[in-house]
């Protein structure tokens, strides 16, 4: 059975023409090739030369530039565009993938990027010229081009090379059906030598730790070293696993101290490191030399994130990496300028925040949920604003001197437990783009859902990155195509990030059978508004068509209930602000049992006067959140008798947070405003069936 990464059709395990032509090209000193060379290399893809081909007019034609690259965090990729004057025209004023479409070599065929470039001006324009002409699109050709880039992107990939492709681009120009190359130009350079696997099995160590060990702790004032100490204890790890490393004292705060890492008596499984920055690099020897831990968190900042420190903190990364190499793999390390773990089945919180500042309230039956972050700051806040998030492990990678987005990622996937993740990320270290977005597909394809956040899109922010976690921050464009194609839900901003991940943790175990939208609200601007927030750049819901007895059974709800004369029944439905609580989810519950309804949104109408949304109502006593009769109580069972996904909208202020509150404590995915709730779902269903087709490819 071929590899889903790596069709037996697309690609062969060796290039003979590339290797012979780069071995020429090697000995003769040159990073081109020559013409005779070229010629070789453009005959592997039989394709005509323009100036060989009859022209028709040159309103007829469509140039296309076709390209293979090698980019720092995704090693090779091929993207497919307008070609000519039109290119960046098209790329500053087109919306996503219409301009120009990429993907990772490694996780793409032919078919697929096929289907990909179909979405693209370029292609809709040769489309059009092709009925104009009342001749062929030329498709077979354009897909026998884009396997054969990939088999040559494929065979440039070889870990083992030194020399190897850097760029090649075509410019083709599709004449009358026929494909034809115009030009064409080579690079070739130095490949970049990866670094050495990380033993990352040890992260169960860092997560799941016997013994850890603190150095940096101060036994008189309350540094960084001393809380994270009593956050430890705090959070419930016991005291008598835990060790202090240091020489002046015999204890702190009833915690063992020891005189160094030579002194101990046992391997540590963790060992949370909180000195000064200038303290680091002697003992990160220390250390590796002793082999007396499994795992570190180096907590410091400074370590890279300067000029200054650039370059120590590169020689730094190059001692843990040479660890790797030695037997048992050497200890992993976590950061630096790392705020720390959350782990709850660990039993431990290492962050440096005082749980005063920053509670963690078990918000679901079961933590399911992985928050991986570069930025501590971005877990805090929005663990902070959104506790229902309520992940399972939050880790902060830091500058990434030895683990990396990939390496944590690869582990986590493979827990059963876990089934989806939130990831901010600030850049890639090299190759680790792709060791990523591999590792999301194989996380999609296991069933699990992967929400990503990337900061640093444009020029002050990719500043920005580089002065806080020593990041390079990449091509955004680049990072949402490969991404996306691998089966990420990839988040725009901070907000639709917060909204995706407690969506893709709240619907995972509802079924997604299509995407045909059902919306009710007693709010006349909520109905319209559901139906205008139901498309995203590259995909929409349509508003299902109801069947005639969904229609008599809404009829019948709203004659019991008096509103029959103010409602015609439709999709999205506007049921008049004098519908109650049972009456919005007997209607939900009929669009639910439709079988052209997929799923379900509903504004929960707080303010209206029939409406029992009040924590406490001091006009009419006891018709608030407490009536059983409340959707607070009748909500829940409803969402949790149906497979279908329901979004309820809590759209007010203030006075409604506990209604929303006592909703989600219960399950029921909530949003504060239907535009938000109601792209949120279509953005979660743009991934989920594009999930279901990666899944299926994998077969």
């Amino acid at each position: 059975m071929p590899s889903p990464t790596h069709p037996a059709t697309d690609f062969a395990p060796q290039h003979p023409v590339l290797a012979t032509l780069f071995e020429q090209a090697a000995a003769a000193g040159r990073a081109t090739l020559d013409a005779a060379e070229m010629a070789r290399l453009l005959a592997s893809f039989k394709l005509a030369l323009a100036a060989d081909g009859v022209r028709a007019a040159p309103s007829a034609s469509v140039e296309i530039c076709l390209r293979l690259y090698r980019t720092r965090e995704f090693g090779m990729i091929i993207s497919a565009g307008s070609g000519g004057l039109d290119v960046q025209l098209d790329e500053d004023n087109l919306k996503k993938d219409r301009a120009l479409v990429c993907a990772s070599t490694e996780l793409s065929d032919a078919d697929n990027f096929l289907k990909l470039f179909q979405r693209t001006l370029v292609y809709k324009k040769m489309a059009s010229a092709a009925r104009r002409g009342n001749w062929p699109l030329p498709d077979q050709q354009l897909k026998a081009c884009f396997r054969q880039m990939l088999a040559l992107g494929h065979a440039a990939s070889d870990p083992a090379a030194t020399f190897t492709l850097q760029q090649l681009e075509l410019n083709l120009v599709a004449d009358a059906g026929r494909l034809m190359v115009q030009g064409a130009q080579c690079e070739l350079g130095q490949a970049v030598p990866a670094r050495l696997p990380r033993p990352i099995h040890k992260i169960d160590k860092l997560i799941h730790p016997q013994s850890i060990g603190v150095i940096g702790v101060s036994s008189s004032n309350m540094n960084f070293g001393r809380i994270i100490l009593r956050n430890l204890m705090g959070s419930g790890y016991a005291k008598e696993n835990l060790l202090i490393i240091r020489a002046d004292e015999s204890e702190i705060d009833g915690v063992k101290c020891v005189e160094s890492l030579k002194a101990l008596e046992h391997k540590l499984d963790l060992l949370i490191v909180a000195v000064a920055a200038s303290a680091v690099y002697a003992l990160v020897d220390e250390i590796i030399e002793t082999d007396a831990v499994e795992s570190v968190m180096l907590i410091p900042g400074g370590l890279g994130e300067t000029a200054a420190s650039q370059e120590s903190a590169a020689a730094l990364a190059e001692r843990i990496n040479a660890a790797h190499g030695k037997a048992g793999g050497g200890p992993i390390f976590l950061g630096a300028n790392c705020l720390g773990v959350v782990s709850h089945p660990g039993r431990y919180d290492s962050w440096f925040i005082p749980l005063e500042r920053l509670p963690k309230p078990q918000k679901k039956p079961e933590r399911n949920s992985v928050l991986l972050s570069q930025s501590g700051a971005f877990m805090i806040t929005r663990i902070s604003q959104n506790p229902w998030l309520d992940p399972r492990y939050m880790l902060a990678l830091g500058n990434q001197t030895d683990l990396t987005h990939g390496d944590l990622l690869n582990y986590f996937a493979e827990l059963p437990e876990v089934e989806t993740f939130g990831i901010y990320i600030e850049g890639f270290k090299n190759l680790d783009g792709l060791d990523f977005a591999k590792a999301v597909r194989k996380a999609v394809q296991s069933g699990k859902q992967v929400v990503v956040y990337k900061s640093g899109k444009t020029d002050p922010g990719a500043k920005g990155v580089m002065g806080h976690t020593a990041s390079i921050a990449g091509a955004a464009r680049l990072f949402d195509s490969v991404l996306r194609q691998a089966g990420a839900i990839v988040a725009e901003d901070i907000n639709s990030f917060d909204d995706l991940l407690y969506i893709a943790g709240a619907l995972h175990h509802k079924t997604i059978g299509g995407k045909r939208l059902g919306g009710i609200s007693g709010a006349g601007f909520e109905a319209v508004g559901i139906a205008d927030s139901i498309e995203s750049d590259n995909f929409a819901m349509e508003m299902g068509a109801l069947e005639p007895g969904t229609v008599n059974r809404v009829q019948e709800i709203l004659t019991a209930k008096k509103l029959n004369m103010l409602v015609e029944v439709r999709n999205p439905i506007d049921i008049n602000p004098g519908a109650d609580d049972e009456a919005h989810l007997q209607i939900v519950e009929a669009f639910l049992q439709d079988p052209n309804i997929d799923a379900v949104v509903v504004g929960l109408d707080p303010t209206a006067p029939a409406i029992r949304s009040l924590e406490t109502s001091t006009l009419r006593p006891g018709f608030d959140i407490t009536d059983p009769k409340s959707s607070v109580h009748l909500m829940p069972l409803l969402v949790n008798r149906n497979d279908k996904p329901v979004i309820g909208v809590v759209d007010g202020g203030t006075l409604y947070d506990a209604m929303a509150a006592k909703l989600m404590d219960q399950g029921v995915c909530v949003f504060r405003n239907c535009a938000r709730g109601t792209k949120a779902l279509a953005r979660y269903f743009e991934a989920t069936l594009n999930a279901e087709s990666l899944i299926k490819r994998s077969r």
